[in-house]
């Protein structure tokens, strides 16, 4: 576009920004539109090479002098959790940056992961980018879709288009999950939202031993390695990657999104870490709490006088538990903060290649600990399986103390109980997926950056929240709010910068008011006042009250209430009214409404309407090497009726290995021929297998296998009868007792001819050890 030929100007706004934050400015450009446009290319009539000068070199720089960006993003660690912030948790990484740098005591998340990483990496609130929730409870309601609007584009592609080189290691977590296949479309995949390389997974949660992962769109097979765990893992990819950029482009400046599974359930941790925290949670949770604020105040990150909020009254008093819950939510502590511990461990580790290529001084650091707060879906009494939360069934203490020692290992997919979840989000009183507590959204942040940030080791107290991360950096890096990405027009920022605060801990805060919404709950925060109401805990099947009941709302003054420990609104209902009416005002404003305060419906996107590429249809035709497919890009066969017919081909020995499995140890099923023999497992939560084997081996050359299930129907989660036929003769039948009616694993995949991940069967094994010996040209499978 001519307009764009060749622009020589001076952005006075950017030189100003650039000299404020410590970056300076080079010959100006106009970075407003991206990609920067090419100057207009000269025509020549002279004949002979040598008697022409040739252009300048263009090349797109970011400005120069401008510093590395390390955004750090912890899971499910809420503000009480790290030491930095007064918790028990011994976070040295953390504490580093903090002593070199500022902490933020006032930063708010938005409660829950999908919502946090999409507000985060765009600077616009979550139902502005249409992630009201995590993406695998979209719906088809604007605001909620779990699609990121190209109007919206994230900051990776805005330093990308800057000059940056771009990486993103760990959980995602933002890709619209009906997109999460080999079919696309890739659009909202990492390396196509603004990142050069993607190391990790892309849902809400994996095993940390059984990873399923990507390496830009490409599926990764794991090692072979006993000891294999992800969070090191993606440690030693992020420092090769740091380290192999500035080998060969020193001077090219990195953003680098470094975001772990930890400390989401499943809580995987090796052994050794473990074993440093025996003890250290006998006390109990109310006790913890008690000695979190009393260092909190000490450290000056919330104010003297400070007082615990009241905990749910839903989670008992620790004085009251028995004996044996007392042992067992002991270690599940111990197990968390092992988690939380190894991980900053490994953080520390990959901040390490900034010091060993020279650039630390340069290199401005965002930790932030928790994408909300800690997690209560544990429920009163954890779980040894996290899927069962997932599928309405309660373990029992009793069953979780016979695999106490196996607890944070490859036998276990664990989370703790809830009660934990509210220590280690002390002094507040509630937890993740609630964002009308601070409990749920208040998350401590850590900002350093040695060479700008002059003022050490200070709090900052100003309010913040997780869309004002990418005005931050951009102004930070001298770079303007574009206002055209790739084409589309940019909707505008809705986050503040807190640049200003750097220097100045005193100065009055610039984000004055933000709402608050998750699944009903909501809340209201303006000018020191916070209205709010608590639609339904994590534990609850079902909300406490209709969306249009505001019988329930309370007021807080937090300029002197810093934990929300003081209801005002019977005694300033005028106050009260005053900030609901400007909730449903910023809601409307924001996308919010009309509010949707379903859960585990939405696991089922024909309840919800979302795009479902398996929609409508009732089988899907496979063959060898189709692997990967996540849950909801396949046949629903939950709930209903289904048919699986396999034609394979063996040699004389019958075959070994799996024909087409779902799922892995914590839940699934499986069609599989073990030393010859054709069979069929059910494997229900990992609690009880039920398989059908047929009395003798499959014979050398082609064979159908079909396993046929007739559902009892009558609600979800039944059982039924199956029956496995070999060339249509009926060889084997039984009864499986029960079948999971939500979810089988939010990592573990469907795939022909291997088990990838852990194994549905474990005598047949996963991974190289699942593979089948035979043939499988054609796999079929129904649903009724």
């Amino acid at each position: 576009m001519t307009r764009r030929t060749n622009v020589y100007r001076t952005l006075a706004p950017a030189v100003a920004s650039l000299c404020a934050t410590g970056a300076v400015a080079q010959t100006a450009i106009d970075r407003s539109e991206l990609p920067i446009a090419e100057p207009k290319r000269p025509k020549y009539t002279e004949v002979d090479a040598r008697n022409v000068k040739s252009p300048a070199l263009f090349e797109v720089k970011a400005p120069q002098a401008a510093p590395n960006v390390v955004i750090i993003l912890l899971d499910d660690i809420g503000f009480g959790g790290p030491s930095t912030f007064g918790g028990p948790i011994n976070m040295p990484a953390l504490d580093r940056l903090a002593e070199s740098g500022l902490r933020y005591n006032n930063f708010h998340t938005t409660a829950l992961s999908s919502p946090t990483r999409a507000a985060l990496k765009t600077g616009r609130n979550h139902h502005s980018v249409n992630m009201g929730f995590i993406t695998e409870m979209a719906t088809s309601l604007p605001g909620a879709t779990g699609q990121v609007p190209s109007n919206a584009a994230p900051l990776a592609e805005v330093l990308r288009l800057n000059g940056y080189s771009t990486a993103a290691f760990g959980k995602w977590h933002e890709t619209a999950a009906w997109e999460t296949s080999i079919a696309g479309p890739f659009d909202r995949w990492p390396t196509r939202q603004g990142f050069d390389k993607f190391y990790g997974f892309l849902g809400g949660e994996t095993n940390q031993w059984a990873p399923y992962l990507y390496d830009g769109t490409a599926q990764v097979e794991l090692p072979n390695d006993p000891n294999y765990h992800f969070m090191s893992d993606m440690t030693d990819r992020a420092v090769a990657w740091i380290k192999h950029q500035k080998a060969l482009a020193p001077d090219r400046p990195s953003f680098v999104y470094f975001a772990p599974g930890a400390t989401h359930a499943p809580h995987h941790v090796p052994k050794e870490w473990i074993e440093r925290w025996k003890g250290k949670f006998d006390q109990g949770w109310d006790k913890i709490r008690e000695e979190t604020l009393a260092r909190q105040i000490q450290m000056g990150v919330v104010p003297p006088g400070t007082r615990l909020a009241p905990k749910p009254s839903a989670l008992k008093d620790w004085d009251t538990l028995s004996a044996d819950e007392k042992r067992l939510f002991a270690h599940q502590a111990e197990v968390f903060a092992a988690y939380a511990e190894y991980a900053d461990h490994e953080i520390g580790r990959m901040l390490k290649a900034f010091e060993d290529v020279g650039q630390a001084d340069n290199t401005m650091v965002v930790y932030i600990a928790g994408d909300n707060g800690t997690s209560g879906e544990g429920g009163q009494s954890g779980m040894f399986n996290e899927y069962t939360y997932f599928n309405g069934v309660q373990e029992t203490v009793p069953d979780m103390l016979k695999k106490i020692d196996q607890w944070g290992g490859p036998e276990t997919y664990p989370h703790m109980s809830a009660g934990w979840a509210v220590a280690f989000d002390s002094p507040f009183g509630w937890m993740k997926q609630v964002p009308s507590d601070f409990g749920g959204t208040r998350n401590g942040m850590v900002v350093s950056w040695p060479k700008r940030i002059t003022t050490r080791n200070e709090v900052r107290t100003q309010f913040s929240h997780v869309i004002d991360v990418v005005p931050t950096v951009l102004e930070a890096t001298g770079l303007p709010v574009p206002k055209s990405v790739n084409g589309v027009k940019q909707i505008p920022m809705e986050g503040t910068s807190f640049v200003y605060s750097f220097d100045a801990p005193k100065a009055k805060e610039r984000h004055t008011t933000q709402y608050f919404e998750v699944a009903g709950n909501r809340a209201i925060y303006h000018d020191g006042w916070f209205a709010r109401t608590i639609h339904r805990a994590p534990w609850e099947a079902k909300p406490r009250r209709a969306l249009s009941d505001n019988s329930a709302w309370e007021l807080y003054d937090v300029r002197t209430d810093f934990s929300l420990a003081n209801d005002l609104a019977a005694k300033n209902p005028k106050k009260l009214a005053e900030m609901q009416k400007l909730y449903l005002k910023e809601a409307a404003k924001y996308s919010v409404l009309p509010m949707d305060d379903r859960l585990f419906e939405r696991l089922n996107g024909e309840t919800v309407g979302r795009p479902d590429i398996m929609r409508g249809r009732k089988s899907i035709t496979l063959s060898e090497g189709m692997t990967g497919m996540m849950e909801g890009v396949f046949l629903n066969v939950k709930n209903r009726s289904s048919v699986i017919t396999a034609d394979v081909e063996v040699d004389a020995s019958g075959g070994n290995g799996t024909v087409f499995a779902q799922g892995g140890r914590f839940g699934g099923w499986s069609l599989y021929v073990k030393d010859g023999v054709p069979a069929y497992d059910y494997n229900f939560l990992g609690m009880q297998h039920t398989s059908i084997k047929a009395p003798k081996k499959l014979a050398a050359g082609k064979s159908t296998l079909r396993f046929q299930f007739d559902y009892d129907g009558g609600g979800q989660g039944k059982g039924g009868q199956g029956a496995l036929f070999v060339n249509g003769e009926k060889v084997a039948e039984g009864r499986i007792p029960a079948t999971e009616a939500g979810l089988f694993s939010a990592d573990e995949t469907a795939d022909v001819g291997v088990d990838l991940g852990t194994a549905v069967v474990e005598s047949v094994g996963a991974e190289h050890k699942s593979r089948f010996t035979g043939r499988i040209p054609k796999l079929t499978i129904e649903v009724k």
